[in-house]
């Protein structure tokens, strides 16, 4: 992106007019001062309603009227409807696959686990496009260069959050891999600021440290031990690294690591290892390594409120 101008509040003009050869189409043409900015604005065909071709245009054009320091934390163009579902969905499959799985749903977990209950700061906002370069974020721009192949298509049609994809990826990499199929609510708004740092649990926390983060998110025990089931994709030793299951619970159970066999200390993390050490979650470890179908309902319940944690939502 070029320098942003210094622009009087007034000395401006926008025009929106269309264009004859493509009647369904229509240009904003932006003047300030000698300086002319043309943009295309969406389709008319196919864009929602009136309401949103407004937002885009008020998205394309705030950038270059407003200074940087008054630009809002989040602003509702980018954020889209119910009814946009499918579309997200259907453009989200013809880009995933089960061994892209584990790292689509690792950036629900990045993105949503900056949120803090106390300050109400955080959270799932789409900030975690911010924060790569973030020790803890390694790994996260494969995944994240995966969903923007698809948000570009999505974009063309109607505008949608990074926030409202990773929600929408998480939940289809699930399905994908043979897990429950989650609803998500759509109109998260993005952040235009990275989150702050070092509110993601460590992956050697004990149990009462795990326990004491997710608490600050306002998520409970129970949430916590559901969620890590996830960790059942992605090849740290689970069972099969693309089949979403319960196999996670009963692994722990066993405790290979205690084993002196040479990969069996490699299974899972420290934090995966301390939860089976502690009598409250290891209630929830039996429980759900005895009954799959709890597993997946509770892990339905924590997963909606994980990428609910901190949203901020389109106004209706």
């Amino acid at each position: 992106m070029g320098e942003l101008p210094d622009v009087h509040p007034f000395n401006y003009i926008i025009i929106i007019f269309p264009v004859s050869a493509y009647p369904n189409r229509l240009v904003l043409l932006i003047q300030i001062g000698s300086q002319v900015i043309q943009n295309p604005i969406l389709d008319r065909k196919n864009s929602c309603n009136c309401h949103k071709r407004r937002a885009l245009l008020l998205s394309s054009i705030l950038p270059l009227l407003l200074p940087l320091h008054h630009l809002p934390q989040s602003f509702d163009a980018c954020a889209v409807e119910d009814n946009d579902s499918s579309l997200i969905r259907d453009e989200l499959r013809k880009v995933m696959s089960k061994a892209k799985a584990a790292g689509l749903l690792r950036l629900v977990f990045h993105d949503a686990g900056t949120f803090d209950l106390d300050d109400d700061s955080g959270g799932i906002n789409g900030s975690l496009v911010f924060e790569l370069d973030r020790p803890e974020n390694a790994g996260l721009r494969k995944p994240l260069k995966v969903l923007a192949k698809a948000k570009t298509n999505i974009d063309k049609i109607v505008p949608v959050s990074w926030a409202d994809m990773i929600a929408l990826a998480g939940a289809e990499a699930v399905s994908l891999c043979g897990g429950p199929k989650i609803p998500v609510e759509l109109g998260r708004l993005d952040a235009l600021v990275p989150d702050p740092e070092g509110r993601l649990p460590e992956e050697s926390s004990d149990a009462s440290s795990l326990k004491t983060c997710f608490q600050r998110k306002g998520l409970s025990t129970q949430d916590l031990v559901a969620l890590s089931g996830a960790h059942t994709l992605g090849g740290k030793g689970f069972g099969n690294p693309t089949v979403f299951d319960n196999s996670y619970f009963k692994i722990l159970l066993e405790k290979p690591w205690n084993s002196s066999a040479d990969m069996s200390s490699m299974i899972g993390l420290p934090s995966d290892h301390a939860l089976a050490e502690d009598d409250e979650c290891l209630r929830w470890i039996t429980l759900y390594a005895e009954n799959e179908k709890r597993f997946f309902s509770d892990f339905v319940t924590a997963y909606t409120k994980l990428v609910n944690s901190g949203a901020r939502w389109q106004k209706s």
